[in-house]
């Protein structure tokens, strides 16, 4: 367990506070926190100072403490990130030792914490790690409920999921009980135990659910515009999801992020990755055993029921993303847990190639990780501010991964022949141990040295302080931005600003015309389409491929226009701007 809790400490606090704020989202995200944290109105989250209702405040509210008290740098804002990682390892893991058995709930446990999407959602500054969170305390109160066999202990497991939805609730609205409601129907009509959903433990909860939710509603509604922003919280948001809802264009939600058939289920390899073959082999090992005794198939029943009818609805919505998946990865842990114990009891030679196999993969990206790493030292060496540093952790990473990798591979290569002998059980618990610490490995090592280049191409701080330099004393307008351009200028640069919304047409290029003849001296910042070129020694790779790979960003927009190009800036295949002013003869 310590080993498990520090392995799993480690790769939380090297992705959480090893970095800045990413796009996409982070930036914005930030912006909603460090509002939130002086904010008088904490009911309705505010972007650059206007009412965003995609998300209720919850999030907000906890990041905006800590930003309050230390400030808005990054790591500060993704403190509670820590905290919402470990719920969830922990309520994973103790539904699966509830589930399963002692030794499985450090299996579930691990699996939740390092799921690829499941690491990604933990890491990443949004309101999914929360919701992931209180989805899996939610579903560990659904087991002890569903399962009880007394009246007391299915009020408490009942209690315990209306408490965690209410919370998932306050994060990201209704979808926090998906993945909770679909179990519980799931199970009721496998078992052929409808009389599980007409007990009134089940229902008594949502006294205290709907205290949490309705004090928040109220709060909305009685303050400025609360009808307008409640619709956009209930109806665009949650409607607006599954398909087009009669609402301006800036809140079809429909049209983003647009879902194809299959999307989820091409995509859920990547998920579950690094151990997606495992996964398979646990699915494999269910399959054969779908005979087993109803106590022995619990665990089974359970997890299927928490994935498969999620990842159904999902399918069918019209939008897409992957972190909308992350709620129904704790039936995969438990899946996986399931899995472990099974193999300690009967090994199977299948089980045994899924070990290799996830070890091979393994081994591939420490080679992905090793070529990386001597691009950003070509790339970047005469910048970096200690060679030494980046040579010790990526060497030291890359080596001990691979010798671990190496050592799941060995313990996993037993002799078949002797699969029922008590030595290959050990060989498994090895391998296993081994295929975790050479993952966290790459997590804290490599990945590190990584984060801190892929940061010089997300520093949009220092992208919205130059332009607040360059601007000093004169109005700005900000022309057809997008969100994480908001954030940047509201949080690094100014938060008066004259917002023209896009997209850029001639009616927005006439607004334009109009607000800056009423403030001759104001400039525009304005987004140059694409990505700029890489900086430093990839930039000549990128000549040499690629003629054009230099050529100065343009808007083609501008020459029919009255402004003219006063500024621009860039960050290494990132993000670009434009600062325009009227020019002298406004003609």
């Amino acid at each position: 367990m310590a080993l498990l809790a520090a392995a799993l400490l480690a790769i939380w606090c090297v992705g959480m506070f090893g970095r800045g704020y990413w796009t996409p989202d982070e930036p914005r995200e930030a912006d909603l926190a460090w509002r939130m944290s002086w904010q008088a109105q904490k009911a309705v989250p505010l972007l650059a100072g206007e009412a965003f209702c995609e998300k209720p405040p919850l999030t907000y509210w906890l990041a905006a403490v800590p930003i309050g008290l230390i400030g808005a740098q990054a790591w500060v804002a993704r403190l509670p990130n820590l905290l919402y990682a470990m719920i969830a390892a922990l309520a994973v893991g103790l539904l699966a030792r509830r589930s399963v058995g002692d030794a499985a709930g450090l299996v579930g446990a691990a699996a939740i914490g390092t799921f690829l999407l499941s690491y990604q959602v933990a890491i990443w500054l949004a309101t999914d790690a929360p919701l992931l969170a209180a989805v899996s305390v939610a579903l560990l109160g659904a087991y002890r409920g569903f399962y009880a066999t007394s009246t007391h202990e299915r009020v408490r497991g009942y209690l315990l999921m209306h408490a965690a939805l209410g919370m998932g609730f306050l994060c990201k609205s209704a979808v926090a009980w998906m993945v909770p409601a679909l179990a519980l129907v799931t199970l009721a009509l496998w078992e052929k135990r409808w009389r599980e959903l007409l007990r009134w433990e089940l229902y008594v909860g949502l006294a205290l659910q709907a205290a949490m939710i309705l004090t928040w509603i109220g709060f909305v509604y009685v303050g400025p515009d609360g009808l307008a922003h409640l619709k956009v919280f209930f109806w665009n948001n949650l409607v607006g999801r599954f398909t087009r809802v009669d609402a301006p264009n800036e809140l079809q939600y429909a049209a983003a992020h647009r879902n194809s058939p299959g999307k989820y289920l091409i995509e859920l390899p990547l998920y579950l990755a690094p151990w997606t073959l495992l996964v398979i082999a646990a699915a494999r090992r269910a399959w054969l055993q779908r005979k087993s005794s109803l106590n022995e198939y619990r665990a089974v029943r359970f997890a299927l029921a928490v994935s498969l009818p999620s990842l159904a609805v999902l399918s069918l919505a019209a939008t897409a993303r992957n972190v909308y998946l992350a709620p129904a990865l704790p039936g995969a842990a438990l899946l996986l847990a399931w899995w472990a114990r099974e193999i300690q009891r009967q090994p199977d030679p299948w089980d045994l190639r899924a070990l290799r196999a996830t070890s091979i993969l393994l081994l591939l990206a420490a080679l992905g990780f090793a070529a990386a790493l001597c691009i950003i030292g070509v790339d970047s060496w005469d910048s970096m501010p200690s060679h030494a540093d980046f040579i010790a952790i990526s060497a030291a990473g890359l080596i001990l991964a691979t010798a671990l990798a190496l050592r799941a591979w060995s313990a996993a290569s037993a002799d078949t022949g002797a699969l029922a002998a008590t030595p290959i059980r050990g060989c498994l618990q090895r391998a296993q141990w081994s295929l975790l610490l050479a993952y966290c490995t790459l997590l804290v090592g490599p990945a590190s040295q990584v984060y801190s280049r892929v940061d010089t191409w997300q520093d949009l701080a220092s992208v919205a302080r130059s332009i607040e330099k360059d601007a000093a004393g004169k109005p700005l307008i900000l022309f057809a931005p997008d969100e994480t351009t908001r954030a940047m200028i509201d949080m690094y640069a100014r938060t008066d600003v004259v917002l023209i919304a896009g997209p850029i047409d001639s009616g927005a290029i006439l607004r334009l015309h109009a607000a800056a003849l009423a403030a001759p001296q104001s400039l525009i910042v304005v987004q140059f389409p694409g990505r700029s070129p890489p900086h430093g020694r990839l930039r000549e790779l990128a000549q040499g491929l690629n003629r054009g790979a230099d050529a100065e960003p343009a808007l083609s927009w501008l020459p029919n226009t009255k402004f003219r190009l006063a500024m621009s800036y860039s960050l290494p295949n990132g993000r670009r701007y434009a600062l325009l002013a009227l020019r002298p003869d406004g003609a």
